[in-house]
């Protein structure tokens, strides 16, 4: 089975229209969208995009669609199974808990614990991660739409072909993109961290460690 993966597009329609386009992305199967399709300027185009699409779709409930407070998006599920693997947005159990690329053992475990599936895929932190937690693996599949890896802006996504993940990156128009999402009246600052003057990688998964530890004291405190 192919399946094509899309996760945090963030209203950025011309980033999903690069990797609909891209033809590594041609024919999948089904389609897995993991939530995070909104916030963001343009999310409505990019929800009719979506929807316009002949392949089957199933859709993971991001904390950006819970927190718009829109009925149909509420009512997407928040993990699909499909194939054997396991989608969801941040990880199986909380759409907001925060896993980097240099979290702790301890936390990666603790996420996915009593998750039988051998394949689990996720996104939310926007960054790329391919990693064997005990006998789970788990892919990022990084950001469609505010990628923060550093670079200008590839979109960011995953193809699965017979259980087997495949990171990929479509380069498209990525500052030019940006732009027009801040002229369209989006404000938010992800936009220049991600497309427009990306700041470095590791600087954002930093800070996103730096919120979990804080998240963590304010939970236990």
């Amino acid at each position: 089975m192919r399946i094509l993966a899309l996760y945090d597009i963030h209203g950025n329609a011309e980033a999903l229209d690069a990797v609909l386009a891209d033809p590594r992305a041609a024919a999948p199967d089904a389609i897995v969208v993991g939530g995070d399709v909104v916030p963001g300027r343009f999310a409505q185009e990019a929800l009719e995009r979506l929807a316009g699409l002949d392949v089957p779709t199933h859709y993971v409930r991001g904390n950006g669609e819970r927190e718009s407070g829109d009925p149909t998006l509420l009512a997407w599920p928040t993990t699909v199974e499909l194939d054997g693997i396991l989608f969801c947005h941040a990880t199986p159990r909380d759409d907001e808990e925060l896993l980097t690329r240099i979290s702790a053992p301890e936390r990666w475990a603790a996420a996915l614990a009593g998750v039988t599936q051998p394949l689990v895929v996720a996104g939310h932190t926007h960054q790329q991660d391919d990693r064997t937690v005990g006998a789970v693996r788990f892919v990022n599949a990084g950001s469609v739409g505010l990628p923060y890896e550093g670079d200008p802006g590839d979109a960011r996504w995953l193809w699965i072909e017979d259980g087997v993940p495949h990171l990929r990156r479509t380069a498209y128009d990525a500052i030019g993109a940006g732009q027009r999402l801040l002229d369209g009246g989006d404000l938010d600052d992800s936009l220049h961290a991600s497309l427009i003057a990306p700041v470095p990688a590791i600087e954002v998964t930093e800070l996103f460690e730096a919120r979990a530890a804080q998240r963590s004291t304010r939970e236990t405190g």
